[in-house]
């Protein structure tokens, strides 16, 4: 795992990353009543989400997502530049991130700011990160699919182990908020009933 550093226990690539903006973020970063955060696991799909909250935002009018980068529109907070651009944005923020819960923001806790979590079949989003990291020259690019595979049940992916980025509590409560929210629906209607 050349190329990432250890913090509490989860991987973060060397480049673009620093211990101190993650301890920040999550120890003093305040979010506001306000902001939007979209959380997800990498490779989940929080680009496709990012540009549909900024259509919803703009009322459909594309003329902000094509003329202003993701990046700029919603930041990722862990990493250096979207610590940066979120730091010299007015409110509210839209604000975009990777980390697990237990290195979110704390300020979170306290605030009414809206958050999506983005889940996605893990098969596909090992795919999409073997495909992504094999591509890229950022970090250390795995061999073959046979080792992302390997780095990604032990957990070696950026930010951590995807089964574990909820804690089991939490996955708890989002399944039993689920299962409230579809009683009317026939039964059969979802795949993984």
């Amino acid at each position: 795992m050349s190329g990432y550093y250890w913090f509490e226990g989860i991987p973060f690539p060397s480049r673009g990353f620093q211990k101190e903006i993650i301890e920040e973020v999550r120890d003093k970063f305040v979010i506001g009543d306000e902001d939007i955060i979209i959380l997800a696991y990498p490779k989940s799909g929080t680009n496709w989400l990012i540009q549909i909250v900024c259509l919803i935002q703009t009322k459909g009018n594309p003329e902000w997502v094509q003329s202003v980068p993701t990046w700029k529109r919603s930041p990722w907070i862990e990493s250096n530049g979207g610590f940066q651009n979120l730091t010299n944005k007015e409110r509210p923020y839209q604000i975009s991130s990777h980390l697990p819960f237990h290195l979110f923001p704390r300020s979170f806790f306290s605030s009414k700011a809206k958050i999506i979590y983005v889940i996605r079949n893990p098969r596909d989003v090992l795919v999409s990160g073997y495909f992504f990291w094999y591509k890229t020259n950022l970090f250390k690019n795995p061999d073959s699919l046979a080792t992302y595979f390997d780095w990604f049940l032990k957990g070696n992916g950026t930010t951590g182990d995807w089964k574990n980025h909820l804690t089991v509590a939490q996955a708890e409560a989002f399944n039993k908020v689920f299962q409230e929210k579809m009683a009317g629906f026939p039964p059969g209607l979802f795949p993984w009933e």
